[in-house]
């Protein structure tokens, strides 16, 4: 049933445990000593160890300080013929999972035996279980089926149960907040504190007692003692939002903290320990931000231990579909909504828009028309367009919708329109159709027509790159 490590000095107990522990079916392995003891942990695959108590030269407590100190990860019952409650609480402390007396007694032995494995056993079944829980969790949150979110879920996986300083780069919006609750979930700090610190919302004189704690009296209106964010923190997860906004001065301090893991609350001289894993945010090119003097060079390497880079929205376009139906369907069981799905016309329309806020925006965007819409299914219509630059022109001859597309995202259509009929230099373009390829191509098209075949004006019109736009035509 399982594979257990007798270890005692006294050769008749050794095999007393032997003969009552294989009778039970278990394999059994005999050490005399504590050296021998960890030969055969490092040699073999040990479920449980019964370990004497007193015992030659080290003894069963610091066997127990042994096997912790190098990480061996096997629980102890300890046995003694010189049972007192303080021997037993010190092997408590020192990890021990149980305590018996001698003489051993087989009845006692076994049970000692069961209930530990049981423990074991139902200690792992947890630990597995709250690993399915936090990547289920985070599988829910962390939306999308693009090779990018990919990339970004196999680093968290691999980064999550290590201790590193993560570094999580990308444009506002994009979920750098969600990425880092995910790294704390799916760690073994899950069930620990997540503290967030926006370090571009605080105050500029308290920056440092937010961080750090204060004492009392260390400033006016410090009435008493209060922790900072790394004290909360302590056994889990500080997360350092827009890290690029803090000051220079309080950069240094930063840096102590998370090279010594210990820092002084304002006002105070005492150091304080704290066992806290780092990690931190910014929209900004943190290099960048360094080259110009911005930032601190050794603080941005000690943080950028393993950088994560979220990609902006229109660099996966293709994950667009499926977070406007998760959006959909979350606020259609917030509100009670009747809404029961998005068109393909609708779907193409946020598409081709570029979200310039990413998916907070498109959040927001598909929350509104849920909650606006008078349809079951969501239609183009049924969307703010003129964010998208779009207003319907009414039917065509042949009785089919169209959409008219002003030159700039930015600008309402009507605007624009009214704009066109005063001035015939000003591009107006309408567009009998919701094909986005179709689409790109007469916009391309046209901006070409407008600039007399200018590229670099045309690409500029576009919004895009003379080399994008240059591809665009090749293809």
């Amino acid at each position: 049933m399982a594979t257990v490590l007798c270890v005692d000095d006294t050769e008749a107990d050794r095999l007393l445990m032997e003969e009552i522990l294989s009778e039970a079916d278990h394999d059994v392995l005999l050490a005399e000593h504590v050296p021998e003891a960890l030969q055969l942990l490092g040699d073999e695959d040990v479920d449980l160890v019964v370990s004497d108590y007193r015992m030659p030269k080290v003894s069963g407590l610091e066997f127990l300080h042994l096997l912790s100190r190098e990480g061996h990860e096997v629980p102890v019952i300890i046995a003694t013929a010189y049972a007192t409650v303080e021997d037993a609480v010190s092997s408590i402390k020192a990890g021990a999972i149980d305590y018996i007396t001698k003489p051993i007694r087989p009845e006692k032995l076994k049970f000692a035996v069961d209930q530990a494995l049981e423990l074991i056993r139902l200690r792992r079944e947890n630990e597995h279980l709250r690993d399915e829980v936090a990547q289920i969790r985070s599988e829910q949150e962390i939306v999308g089926e693009s090779d990018a979110i990919e990339r970004v879920l196999q680093t968290i996986s691999a980064v999550a149960p290590t201790k590193a300083t993560v570094l999580i780069q990308g444009e506002s919006g994009t979920g750098k907040e969600l990425i880092a609750r995910a790294t704390h979930d799916m760690s073994d700090r899950s069930e620990g504190p997540f503290v967030a610190v926006n370090c571009a919302a605080m105050p500029e004189n308290l920056v440092e007692s937010l961080l750090f704690g204060h004492e009392k009296g260390a400033f006016t209106g410090a009435t008493q003692r209060s922790k900072g964010a790394f004290e909360r923190a302590h056994g889990g997860t500080l997360l350092l939002d827009e890290i690029s906004e803090m000051r220079m001065d309080l950069q240094a301090k930063l840096l102590r903290a998370l090279q010594e893991e210990e820092f002084e609350r304002v006002g105070g001289s005492a150091s304080i320990n704290v066992d806290v894993r780092v990690i931190a945010t910014t929209n900004r090119d943190l290099a960048q931000h360094v080259r110009e003097g911005n930032f601190r060079e050794d603080l941005y390497y000690r943080l950028n231990v393993v950088p994560i880079r979220v990609p902006p929205l229109r660099e996966r376009k293709e994950d667009i579909p499926v977070l406007a139906h998760h959006f959909a369907s979350e606020v259609k069981e917030r509100s009670g909504a009747e809404v029961k799905g998005i068109s393909p016309e609708a779907l193409d329309l946020l598409e081709g828009y570029d979200w310039p806020g990413n998916v907070r925006e498109l959040e927001h965007t598909v929350e509104q028309a849920v909650i606006l819409s008078p349809e079951e299914v969501l239609q183009p219509e049924s969307f703010d367009t003129e964010r998208f630059g779009l207003t319907e022109t009414g039917p065509g001859p042949g009785g089919e919708r169209s959409l008219a597309v002003s030159e700039s995202n930015g600008t309402p259509a009507g605007e624009s329109m009214a704009g066109a009929a005063e001035d015939e230099d000003e591009p107006f373009i309408v567009l009998r159709t919701f094909d986005v390829r179709e689409a790109e191509s007469v916009l391309i098209e046209q901006a070409l027509e407008f600039t007399d075949d200018n590229r670099t004006q045309a690409a500029e019109l576009l919004g895009i790159s003379p080399r994008t736009l240059r591809n665009k035509l090749n293809k």
